[in-house]
């Protein structure tokens, strides 16, 4: 069996295999761009993974989807959970058919989420559990039509939470408090999620390779394998699309970008001022200084030295 891994070692190194074989990856979401990404990741070394997802595979599914004909009326996250097993027979993959809203304490133990869900409402739900288990998330999106896609990967109070990332990426999109004080989030649509035609197979596969690629560069962070991206979100054309206003961008082309965080943002900001006042009680609070630190929050806050 170790025949199997040989030029992938030879490609990122010994060392660099073992580190991936022993990185959990969930992925919430095993539909067309998900599973092309649980897979490829397979693929490359990662050797441990949840999968969520409470569809059954249909008919109209095998012309953009990992799983084919042998898989249909089973559940998504079953067939891609074979499929990686048929690929790597030592890989630990646990599948979990249902709903993530009911699923939540499958994510305790991994080093990074990959949401792979087209309801916006529900990527907000993964959004404050993110910030809650302070685990980053990979998002990818493809465009209408597959004109192309973007991705993004979330780390808690570093950068942008997804509710300041889509609010800025997303026409209109808002988060705002509804008259009863809770969080409202702005729709895409009526149904909250993407206005979109899928577009073909390739379409969505170059957006996952791309999402898949980066996913294994972050779980290689802190290696000489890591390579620094220019920014934090890449915006990708299948065709000639304006990413940037006034400005068409060629087919198979790319723009990065980088998404500042929102201090005044209504998930993460008063998530940050909660960990502050936990911090100043002296109380054990899920915000750390480092994340403090990370988040650019301004506080005049200051904290005494334990000589003082």
């Amino acid at each position: 069996m170790a025949d199997i891994w040989e030029r992938v070692e030879r490609l990122i190194g010994s060392d660099n295999l073992d580190r991936l074989g022993e990185k959990k990856v969930a992925v919430v979401g095993l539909g067309s761009g998900g599973g092309f990404v649980a897979l490829s990741l397979a693929m490359s070394g990662v050797a441990n993974f949840v999968l969520v997802d409470h569809d059954d595979l249909e008919s109209g599914n095998v012309t953009r989807h990992v799983a084919d004909l042998r898989y249909i009326g089973q559940n998504k996250a079953s067939a891609v959970a074979d499929l990686i097993r048929h690929r790597n027979a030592e890989a630990s993959v646990e599948a979990r058919a249902g709903l993530i809203e009911d699923n939540w304490d499958c994510l305790d133990d991994v080093d990074i989420l990959v949401v792979a869900v087209d309801h916006e409402q529900v990527k907000y739900a993964i959004n404050e559990q993110c910030l809650e288990k302070r685990m980053s998330a990979s998002y990818a999106g493809v465009y209408e039509r597959g004109e192309g896609g973007d991705h993004v990967i979330i780390k808690p109070f570093d950068g942008p939470c997804y509710a300041c990332w889509s609010e800025a990426t997303r026409d209109g999109v808002r988060v705002s408090m509804n008259p009863v004080g809770d969080l409202d989030y702005g729709m895409i649509d009526e149904a909250g999620t993407l206005a979109a035609e899928p577009g073909l197979w390739v379409n969505v596969t170059k957006v996952a390779g791309i999402q898949a690629d980066l996913i294994i560069n972050e779980l290689l962070r802190g290696t000489p394998a890591y390579e620094p991206m220019p920014a934090n979100t890449l915006i990708v054309a299948n065709n000639a699309i304006e990413i940037i206003e006034g400005q068409s961008s060629d087919p198979h082309t790319g723009v990065w970008v980088e998404i500042g965080r929102d201090p005044d943002c209504l998930v993460c900001g008063e998530r940050l001022k909660q960990g502050v006042n936990m911090l100043v009680k002296e109380d054990e609070g899920r915000i750390s200084l480092a994340d403090l630190a990370a988040s650019g929050l301004t506080t005049e806050i200051e904290f005494e030295d334990d000589d003082d």
